[in-house]
């Protein structure tokens, strides 16, 4: 582009990483009309409207998060701000896990995704109540609660927004039920041609691994079958019983096999992490694909929303509830997570960027900085240090690098990254 025609806005000297676009240096990246219109070694000031330093700044694809809880007020205390998730956390895009289903989405699209700044899509609940307060109300999540044909036409009907389907396998919900939910879940999402995204690890407390005579160390061995090439296994690194390493610390002997036929995985950060076992499970090689942060209105300080009247709180008082602990985190806190157990930053871009576009089936318009692409640009400092991380085990990790969000364009409109529930870094 000639300096005449002019850019509205130029990202100059930063470190851009672009994995779909095999970038990986100090460029500068030109928007106009709301897309990528340039992405240059060198762009003169003077040919655009506006010019940001970003020198010594990580210049990325919008970021995706692959899991979020983002249906607010529907999903009771779930459900956070879109916006606060998204690129109020220099998040451009975020999936919902399981918060609509097939009764709720038409509000989910009308209150949810056409109201935000932040891109918004959905990975479909197979239960016919969604993302509810399960823990309150468990028999909402019984195979009587699940419609095949009516889910598979929402899903299809809705392909712009729903993007998978979201299970659940783990020990409360098979010592009540057996393996059925996931049976019909993965037929939603075999019938309706989309991913499965499986959360694994205790969830609803009560009945425990001998209840009913299930055992949470065999629930992998038998989901893993019901899953076809695509499909997502998220928490490998959960604390909770049924999770990728079991009760001796060993990570699940069917767990290479099923990423070797193509299944994925997803760190579903949230809550449910723990370094500990991270460190077991990425030493046994299972390296995440994508990296959702899992944030919701339990597991997250939300200082502007006080909890709502008649909200009830027993569940609050409960030690042993999965979500205990309220230790801050992001997306970019989880990315620094990853690279504090060694996962390299370039491959952990790839974890927020180009693998979640695909995970989505969204790779032509997401997930890249490609000239002519929708400019969602995430714009991070890599502040050198030592930082204390911590999670809902207390279990504390030294990082010698944090990604903090600076600002983001979502279509090419600059959001800062001011959102409250960011986490505050913690000098070692």
């Amino acid at each position: 582009m000639s300096e005449g025609q002019g850019y509205d806005l130029l990202l100059k000297g930063g470190r851009v990483i672009c994995p779909a676009s095999g970038i990986d240096g100090v460029r500068d990246v030109a928007v106009k009309a709301g897309r990528i219109a340039a992405v240059e070694e060198s762009i003169l000031p003077s040919a655009a409207a506006e010019v940001i330093n970003v020198a010594g700044k990580l210049v990325l694809p919008g970021l995706i998060d692959t899991h979020g809880h983002v249906y607010q007020y529907v999903t009771g205390r779930f459900g956070l701000d879109p916006d606060m998730v998204g690129v109020r956390s220099g998040v451009t895009t975020v999936v919902d896990q399981g918060g609509p289903s097939c009764m709720t989405l038409p509000g989910f699209r009308k209150f949810i995704v056409e109201r935000s700044q932040t891109n918004v899509v959905a990975f479909l609940s197979a239960y016919l109540v969604g993302g509810l307060e399960g823990h309150f109300y468990p028999n909402l999540y019984s195979p009587d609660c699940v419609d095949i044909e009516a889910t598979v036409r929402s899903a299809t009907a809705n392909r712009d927004i729903v993007r998978g389907i979201k299970g659940h396998a783990e020990i409360g919900g098979f010592a009540r039920w057996g393996i059925k939910v996931m049976e019909m879940a993965a037929e939603i999402a075999r019938r309706a041609d989309i991913p499965l995204y499986v959360h694994f690890g205790q969830l609803w407390g009560l009945p425990e691994s001998g209840a009913n005579g299930e055992d949470a160390d065999t629930i992998l061995e038998r989901v893993i079958p019901l899953l076809k090439e695509g499909d997502v296994l998220a928490h490998p690194f959960t604390r909770h019983p049924g999770g990728f390493v079991n009760r001796e610390g060993e990570v699940h002997h069917v767990i290479q096999a099923a990423l070797d036929r193509g299944l994925k995985v997803d760190v579903g950060h949230g809550s449910h992490f723990s370094y500990r076992l991270a460190k077991q499970a990425l030493a046994a090689g299972v390296v995440p694909h994508t990296l959702g942060a899992d944030m919701h209105g339990y597991n997250t300080q939300v200082p502007e929303i006080p909890i709502p009247a008649g909200t009830p709180e027993e569940h609050d008082d409960d030690e042993n509830h999965p979500f205990k602990g309220q230790a801050r985190f992001s997306l970019t806190q989880a990315m620094s997570s990853m690279m504090t157990l060694g996962i390299p930053l370039e491959q952990v871009v790839n974890m927020v960027t180009v693998h979640p576009a695909k995970m989505l089936g969204m790779e032509d318009t997401l997930g890249s900085l490609a000239v002519g692409r929708t400019a969602d640009v995430s714009i991070l400092d890599d502040v050198r240090g030592r930082f204390v991380l911590r999670d809902n085990e207390d279990y504390r990790v030294i990082a010698e690098r944090l990604l903090e969000p600076v600002f983001c364009l979502r279509a090419g409109k600059r959001f800062d990254a001011d959102s409250p529930i960011l986490p505050q870094a913690i000098a070692a």
